[in-house]
């Protein structure tokens, strides 16, 4: 593996320093004159505000190592571009711009308050603030919030966003969205008797809908303006910025939005006159520039790679510089299985049993930056975790014998052939990769690494059924961050069969079962958290016994606190920096 005595060594440096991340309540005191700033401090920007400052102007400079999946909120599918489209586009609620845990609380954004549930939770009302205006000055009304959750459904124009909308929605029979059924009526699904007025009618009752309405599918969208996949060009703003260039594959930028009311607005201050993202920089790259103050902001928020690792951890001025939040997400493999031999559950599991879990933590920087070994699909931190293992092996470096017994029984005793996808701008997913490739050899399971990009790795390759199958990717490298903070809103996006997509765009890459389905159906019905949150584990422990999904770790990340900046704090709700509260120095 390219990386690995670079890695090894940074890995040892951080066991030395025995660092733990810190957790707690938050100050949200950003009322703060800059003079006052914040002294450099490891982990100062995830207890509290981190240079408070309310002073306005300058310029955000961000970076992404890979392209954006796509800037239309109705189809963008990245923890990240959902923390950064809140600068350009405002849901019907939000979650709370403050530091510690109440940034994980959800809040009214375009609303006015909170859903107000009926008919024993199947109908969730909304009433939208009055006077909220595009960026052409144009009121945004109910109609087209209703618009833009209904366009969002249609999967073969939108391929990459989730599916929840279409699971829940009381839609009509084959309802493909606005531009295939044209004309059809869907005030079976939502309602807009007035303006400022939006009704959702479920298919069954969903006590955290709330949830949905905070996701980027509930950004208004004018039907006039629409462009349909070409939306994302340029997506009409309803927040304080909007998009002065795009130039696709490279960079964009965003302006003042001339329109934006900040009455009319409780969550967002605006500070920076204007942002910039540059698109597809070298990630090691991303992480010097960062060190020496020539870039803001690593967008995806996935911390510092590698290469940079012993750099950051070994000088006590730059460590002073970063955050090491615990992060609601696994890193794992999917183990595919419509790719043959995966379709026999011993050679799957064969491939539970070979894996060197350690090597999976190194690829991603040891227990500092990558995170603790996992052996479960929901991290430690989502409610219904419970801790088991499967598949044990000696010090969680693989077992040989066992993988090579499960061979034999798969009819597979000398071992075979099989690719494994990953993103090509990701050096934490390449050495994932070759890891599991120098660890499944050992048993004679021979890999071939598979670059794609990340922009399109779900719509075209990875998340592309087909594509997948013809190509014979039985390995998929991945990773998954919660959509909310419990069992649901973690695990169903990534288990339930019926969110895959032929078309693509399907975040469940493996996971093909109708019981497993029926057991999360079960626990959406259940009105008792706690016997819910066990339905959680159940489900956990089922996809483990089909051996679909290889648990690599439990995130972290270690990020550079930009020095430059001012109100930064790590998201309870986003696992990175809050976007939103950012200022210029």
């Amino acid at each position: 593996m390219i990386r690995k005595s670079r890695v090894l060594v940074a890995v040892s440096a951080v066991l030395a320093l025995g660092v733990t991340a810190a957790c707690g309540g938050g100050d949200s005191d950003s009322d703060s004159n800059n003079s006052n700033a914040s002294a450099p401090e490891f982990n100062g920007g995830l207890t509290k505000v981190f240079n408070p400052s309310d002073k306005k102007g300058g310029t955000i400079r961000m970076a992404n190592e890979g392209d954006w999946d796509t800037l239309d909120p109705g189809e963008t599918y990245y923890g990240y571009s959902w923390n950064f489209l809140r600068l350009y586009g405002r849901s019907l609620l939000t979650y709370k711009v403050e530091a510690g845990p109440a940034g994980n609380e959800l809040t009214p954004d375009l609303a006015e308050g909170l859903g107000t549930p009926s008919d024993g939770g199947k109908t969730w009302t909304y009433k939208i603030r009055p006077g909220i205006k595009y960026e052409d000055g144009t009121v945004i009304k109910s109609a087209d919030v209703k618009y833009a959750v209904l366009r969002s459904v249609d999967k073969e124009t939108f391929p990459n966003g989730p599916a929840y909308f279409e699971q829940f929605l009381n839609l009509p029979e084959g309802y493909k969205g606005p531009y295939k059924s044209k004309g059809v009526n869907t005030d079976s699904a939502i309602t807009t008797p007035d303006d400022t007025t939006i009704v959702f009618h479920l298919k069954q009752a969903f006590s955290g809908f709330d949830y949905m309405a905070a996701l980027s599918q509930t950004v208004p969208v004018p039907e006039a303006k629409d462009k349909g996949a070409q939306y994302k060009q340029h997506v009409i703003s309803s927040g304080p910025y909007m998009f002065d260039q795009n130039n696709a594959g490279k960079n964009f930028s965003l302006k003042r939005n001339p329109n934006w009311d900040q009455a009319t607005d409780p969550v967002r201050k605006a500070l920076p006159d204007r942002y910039e993202v540059a698109l597809n920089v070298n990630a090691d790259d991303i992480d010097n520039r960062l060190i020496s103050g020539d870039l803001d902001v690593h967008v995806t928020g996935t911390g510092v790679q590698p290469a940079a690792l012993g750099r950051v951890v070994g000088d006590p001025a730059i460590k002073a510089q970063t955050d090491n939040p615990y992060v609601s997400r696994l890193w794992y493999t999917s183990i595919v299985g419509t790719v043959a031999p995966f379709d026999k559950i011993e050679c799957r599991q064969a491939v539970e049993y070979a894996a060197d879990k350690v090597g999976y933590q190194t690829a991603y920087g040891g227990p500092l930056s990558g995170g603790d070994v996992a052996t479960t699909l929901m991290p430690p931190n989502i409610p219904g975790y419970q801790k088991f293992d499967l598949y044990p092996s000696p010090e969680g470096k693989g077992d040989a014998a066992k993988a090579k017994e499960l061979l034999t029984a798969c009819g597979q005793p000398n071992g075979f052939e099989t690719n494994i996808a990953y993103r090509a701008e990701r050096p934490k997913e390449k050495a994932t990769a070759e890891s599991l490739q120098q660890s499944l050899a050992k048993v004679g399971i021979k890999l071939t690494l598979k670059p794609f990009p990340q922009g399109d790795y779900f719509a075209q390759y990875a998340g592309n059924p087909p594509y997948v199958k013809a190509n014979k990717l039985g390995l998929v490298v991945n990773g998954w961050g919660s959509d909310w903070n419990d069992g649901f809103g973690f695990l169903s996006q990534i288990v339930d069969s019926r969110v895959i997509r032929e078309t693509g765009g399907s975040s469940n890459a493996s996971v093909r079962d109708p019981e497993v389905d029926k057991m999360l159906d079960a626990a959406i019905l259940n009105q008792d958290a706690k016997a819910r949150e066990g339905q959680w584990a159940a489900i956990d422990k089922k996809v483990m016994e089909d051996a679909y999904i290889l648990p690599g770790i439990y995130a972290k990340s270690l990020l550079i606190r930009p020095k430059t900046l001012t109100n930064v704090f790590v998201s309870a709700s986003y696992n990175m920096y809050d976007y939103t509260a950012l200022g210029v120095a």
